[in-house]
């Protein structure tokens, strides 16, 4: 018989926090998709959000929102959480949701460069 313990550390969750833009941004995307990436930003974000994955990454360059971080989703990846932090109020700001499709970036229904 083999035992492993296992303990769990209590970890100070970080409070996600949207742009109030964000709800715009979700209107262009399929409403089949919310619960989805509602999930996923609590189980990525919430604990270890400045922890680079591989699908969740620091920006190299400045994006039009001044999001510092991107995370990245769904079916073929598709989805992208632009946010940034505040490690003095432990939140995560989400500043944007937009869509991947081949080279092109939507958010809200308009295209975006990256």
């Amino acid at each position: 018989m083999t035992i492993i313990l296992v303990s769990m550390s209590r970890r100070r969750a970080f409070a996600l926090v949207y742009d109030p833009e964000v709800r715009q941004h979700l209107r262009a995307i399929e409403s089949r998709y919310y619960a989805l990436i509602r999930t996923t930003i609590e189980e990525q974000l919430q604990f270890e959000p400045e922890t680079e994955t591989r699908n969740r990454k620091p920006l190299q360059r400045p994006v039009a929102f001044e999001a510092e971080w991107e995370l990245r989703f769904g079916p073929d990846n598709r989805f992208r959480v632009f946010y940034t932090l505040d490690h003095a109020r432990r939140e995560v700001q989400i500043l944007a949701i937009g869509v991947k499709q081949g080279n092109r970036l939507r958010i809200g229904g308009e295209e975006v460069e990256l």
